[in-house]
C-alpha cells in the first residue's frame, strides 16, 4: 500500500485528528468545495445545479455504523424523506444507502426492512437505490440482501470495489443477474491478502471489471455500469472501449461533487452520461479521509486549495 494512503487512512480512524481538523476552519471552507452544506436543503440545491448542468446526481447522507434500532430507524427516515423531497421537486437523482446505517451490525432483518421501506418509496417516485459497499467484511452481506431483494425491486444497485481481489468472482455471480453496478477503486483499509496493496494492480483490476461488465453477455443481460473513478487514464479507457463498441447506454460516469469539474464537462461534452455523487451532513471526516487516501493526487489537490 502506498505508504501515504496508509497514513491518511490511519487518520481517518484518529479521534484526534478528527478534532483537530474538522475544529480548523480552514478545513471547513475548503471542505465546502466538496460537501456542499450538513442539511438536505444544502444537498438538494446542489443537485439542482447539477441537473441544470446536464447531469444526473446521486444524495449520499454521510454516516455509518449505528449503535442502536432507534438510530437505525432515524437513518431510514432520513433516507425515505430525501427519496419523497426528489420525488416532488422532479430532481433527477437516485440516492445511495449504507446497510450499516440501516442497522445491518444490529440486526439483518432489520436492515432489510428498512432497505424495503426505502426501495418501494423509491419505486412510487420513479427512482433508484444504490447500496454502497463498505468494507470487506460486509461484502457477502450485502450481495446476499442484494440478491434476495433484486427481483421484487430492479431499481436496486450496488457497488463493486477493484481493489478486493475477490471482485472478479462477485462481477461473475452478478451479471446473470443484470444488476446495476457501480465500479470504484475502493477506499477502506484492508490487509493484502485481502485488497491489493499496489496502485497498478488496482488499476488493472479496474480496468479488467470494466471489460467484463460491458462485455455481449452482460449487456444481453441488462447490466448497468457506472465507471466511478476519476483517474484520467481509466476515463480515457473506458471512453474508448464505449466507442469500440457502439454502446451509448446503460453505462454512466460518475464523479464525486466538486471533483475535476473541468473533466466532468468534458464528459458531457463528449456525449456521455455523467452522474454526480453529492454527500452532505456534519459526519464528513472519515467518508472525506477515504475520498483523499483513494487517490494520493487527491491531498495535492486539497491543500493547494487549503493553501489559497
Amino acid at each position: 500500500m502506498n505508504p501515504l494512503r496508509a497514513v491518511i487512512l490511519r487518520m481517518s480512524e484518529s479521534d484526534s485528528w478528527r478534532r483537530r481538523l474538522t475544529n480548523w476552519g480552514a478545513t471547513r471552507r475548503v471542505v465546502s468545495r466538496f460537501i456542499p452544506g450538513e442539511h438536505l436543503d444544502d444537498a438538494v440545491r446542489a443537485v439542482k445545479a447539477i441537473n441544470d448542468g446536464g447531469a444526473s446526481a446521486s444524495l449520499n447522507p454521510l454516516g455509518e455504523h449505528v449503535e442502536n434500532e432507534a438510530m437505525a430507524e432515524a437513518a431510514a427516515n432520513t433516507y425515505l424523506g430525501i427519496v419523497e423531497r426528489l420525488g416532488s421537486e422532479g430532481l433527477d437523482s437516485n440516492v445511495s444507502v449504507k446497510l450499516t446505517m440501516l442497522g445491518l451490525d444490529l440486526d439483518r432483518d432489520l436492515a432489510v426492512g428498512h432497505l424495503r421501506r426505502i426501495l418501494s418509496a423509491a419505486r412510487v417516485h420513479g427512482t433508484s437505490v444504490r447500496i454502497d459497499m463498505e468494507s470487506s467484511a460486509y461484502v457477502d452481506g450485502t450481495l446476499a440482501i442484494h440478491e434476495e431483494l433484486h427481483d421484487e425491486f430492479p431499481n436496486l444497485g450496488l457497488v463493486i470495489q477493484s481493489y478486493l481481489r475477490r471482485s472478479a468472482e462477485d462481477v461473475e455471480r452478478l451479471v446473470p443477474l443484470g444488476a446495476a453496478i457501480r465500479l470504484v477503486k475502493g477506499a477502506y483499509k484492508e490487509p493484502p491478502e485481502v485488497a491489493f496493496p499496489r496502485k497498478s494492480d488496482v488499476d488493472r483490476s479496474f480496468a479488467d471489471l470494466l471489460e467484463r461488465l460491458v462485455a455481449p453477455d452482460a449487456r444481453e443481460r441488462g447490466v448497468e455500469l457506472a465507471v466511478a473513478t476519476h483517474d484520467p487514464v481509466l476515463v480515457d479507457r473506458a471512453k474508448e472501449l464505449l466507442r469500440q463498441r457502439n454502446i451509448d447506454s446503460g453505462v454512466e460516469f460518475q464523479f464525486l461533487y466538486g471533483i475535476r469539474r473541468d473533466v466532468q464537462r468534458q464528459i458531457l461534452a463528449d456525449g456521455f452520461a455523467l452522474r454526480v455523487y453529492v454527500s452532505y451532513g456534519p459526519s464528513w471526516y472519515p467518508w472525506f479521509m477515504r475520498r483523499l487516501a483513494e487517490r494520493p493526487a487527491n491531498l495535492t489537490f486539497f491543500l493547494r486549495h487549503l493553501l489559497r
